[in-house]
């Protein structure tokens, strides 16, 4: 496998596992990049940029990165609250009227970014031209009847988190989530990240192609709770949690123009291993040229726990903060100082205040990993032993 790129001089062992990701894993094409303390240390890529197919991976090859997009997404509220915009306590009725149905008057913002609005599933999935058209996908989470109390428990909402979040800024600014992360943040920071593919980036033919792929045996599994394990929760069509995975049905074709173009902030986000890297170096503190994202109050706030324990959706213990999953079994990152997001099928971002990190890994090649991709957590113990 030819690797390209650098590593600075101790990062080695991140080239060795990226390496063996190919070697081992499965990996068909895929890349990864590290900051610390503000500076790049680890850029690397290699393989084909289509999963399926047989041109190189370049430098500059973006990947849709599906539930990692989350984490990007969730910096826009964030924002919102550090300009004084959006208030976190304030019931999400208060922006949106319409959501106050069916008995959400009191979901907070704050549960709303935490998993814990209730409203993971619908009672009946959307199209992929409903999902993507901007509005049925916010009356349809507005009309819904929540699953549990609102803020009493928590459970992952895969595919509804795009139109609460959506929504919900759109009341907020006028702007589309895509919009606000185009202009606020992704041009400011030079990050190649969009939610809402722009024609121009299409049609530079730089994203590539992403094919579902079988892991290797060895690949490993989620932790699950002894009364119920999770193939059993996904393959049962009544449960939350297929339910939940199914809030679009049937699943869009994630290649298609159409399905790249549109604005879903929890599950098409398109960018570059080096973006994501970028991005989560720049909540934590300033890169290279003196951009930032976050102050460190709102570093705070993203990296406190608002939820933990037994996830109604995921049926593993989860942790999550404000609109950011927490390190703990379910997801493994640095430390437990770490915050940020997996991709359903590898993908990963985060950041780790305490150590300085920004990481970011996209991949094409889709494993059936939700939560903790053997690939991207070998590149993540990888990097702990070269700290």
């Amino acid at each position: 496998m030819d690797v390209h790129g650098t590593v600075a001089e101790g990062f080695e062992p991140v080239r060795e596992a990226f390496v063996r990701n190919f070697e081992v894993l499965g990996d068909r094409g895929a890349a990864v990049a590290v900051y610390r303390d503000g500076r790049k240390v680890v850029d690397l890529w290699g393989g084909t940029r289509d999963a399926d197919g047989t041109e190189p991976w370049t430098g500059g090859t973006a990947q849709i990165v599906r539930s990692a997009t989350k984490g990007v997404a969730a910096a826009v509220p964030l924002l919102l609250h550090q300009h004084g915009l959006l208030d976190l306590d304030a019931p999400v009725g208060g922006y949106w009227p319409e959501f106050k149905a069916g008995g959400k008057e009191r979901i907070l913002v704050r549960d709303l970014l935490a998993h814990r609005a209730g409203v993971p599933a619908l009672d009946r999935g959307l199209t992929a031209a409903e999902a993507a058209d901007g509005v049925s996908g916010p009356r349809a989470v507005a009309a819904q009847h929540p699953f549990w109390e609102p803020g009493t428990g928590h459970g992952y909402h895969a595919q509804t988190y795009s139109w609460l979040l959506s929504e919900l800024v759109l009341r907020v600014t006028g702007r589309t989530l895509g919009s606000v992360l185009a202009e606020d943040i992704a041009e400011p920071l030079g990050l190649d990240f969009w939610i809402g593919l722009p024609d121009a980036e299409a049609d530079a033919g730089r994203v590539g192609r992403v094919a579902p792929v079988e892991p290797p045996e060895n690949a490993g599994m989620l932790r699950t709770r002894p009364r119920r394990n999770v193939s059993e929760a996904y393959a049962d069509p009544g449960s939350l949690t297929r339910r939940a995975f199914a809030a679009i049905d049937p699943l869009p074709d994630e290649n298609a123009p159409a399905y790249r173009a549109a604005e879903l902030p929890a599950s098409n986000g398109i960018g570059t291993a080096r973006a994501l890297a970028r991005f989560y170096g720049a909540t934590i503190g300033v890169v290279e040229d003196g951009a930032r994202i976050f102050t460190p109050a709102t570093t705070g706030i993203a990296a406190r726990e608002h939820s933990a324990g037994p996830d109604r959706v995921l049926v593993v213990n989860t942790r999550f903060g404000a609109g950011y999953m927490l390190h703990g079994p379910a997801s493994p990152l640095l430390s437990p100082a770490s915050f940020g997001h997996p991709g359903r099928g590898g993908s990963l971002g985060f950041a780790d205040p305490d150590a300085g990190i920004g990481f970011g890994y996209v991949t094409n090649a889709l494993a059936k990993s939700v939560t903790a991709d053997p690939r991207a957590q070998a590149l993540v113990r990888a990097l702990k032993s070269a700290l």
